[in-house]
């Protein structure tokens, strides 16, 4: 089994709710959430430790409810309540993997999560055990992209992975554009200026101002969170 060599990384994967729905994208598919826990379990066991942010898309959607009137505030809260909820079945699914994780949140929910510190975020990493940030920044109008980022600056991460159903970054999307070129490395400059959607301007910038690598890759693509754990060229890469 192949290990971290040196200082154990510390790695933040920030996974969007739809992930887990599968090819809807809404709900939890059980085999998917699994088939996720499976892999992070691993990670874990190779000697990375591993943080997590996910998003609530799966759960609720509040741009159509938005325009139909609901408060964009409570919009944000519900969604970041949904968040919580998804990282009570991502917590359950290690947990039966047989790996220690600890979900955290910025609501103090003290029945379900622990309140999110990041000084006790690094100790639980540093334990050897997952770690979920669950309820976003705890403000509206910050994506779970932002947070992603503020998480790994605060638990002190080498790099933010952002799994999605790409290879990485590309010059336009792949799907619609079959002869789109995929980006090896940009700079948050080059992030910033084209305005790529990937991920959103503000967790671009903020990674900027801290040095936080991102790093985009296939989050579907069978060993490339593993070979991007262990520091191999996998998916685009995003540093100055």
């Amino acid at each position: 089994m192949t290990s971290v060599q040196n200082k154990a990384r510390r790695v933040l994967l920030k996974l969007s709710g739809e992930a887990l729905g599968g090819a809807a994208g809404f709900g939890i598919e059980p085999e998917i959430l699994q088939e996720k826990a499976q892999v992070i379990a691993d990670l874990t066991r190779r000697g990375v430790q591993c943080a997590i942010v996910l998003g609530g898309g799966n759960i609720f959607r509040g741009a159509a409810l938005q325009k139909a009137g609901l408060d964009r505030v409570v919009g944000d809260e519900m969604g970041m309540l949904a968040t919580i909820m998804n990282g009570l079945a991502m917590k359950d699914a290690i947990l039966r993997e047989g790996v220690g994780c600890v979900l955290m949140s910025t609501y103090g929910i003290p029945s379900m999560t622990v309140q999110y510190q990041a000084a006790l975020g690094r100790e639980i990493l540093a334990q050897g055990q997952v770690l979920i940030a669950s309820g976003g920044t705890g403000s509206p109008f910050f994506t779970t992209d932002t947070t992603a980022v503020l998480r790994a600056i605060e638990l002190n991460c080498d790099e933010v992975f952002k799994g999605t159903k790409v290879d990485g970054i590309y010059d336009a999307d792949p799907v619609t554009h079959p002869e789109a070129k995929l980006y090896k490395h940009l700079t948050y400059k080059q992030a910033l200026v084209q305005e790529l959607q990937v991920m959103d301007l503000t967790a671009f910038a903020l990674a900027r101002d801290h040095q936080m690598k991102i790093r985009v890759f296939n989050m579907n693509k069978e060993g490339a969170l593993l070979n991007a754990a262990l520091g191999q060229d996998e998916g685009t890469l995003v540093t100055n």
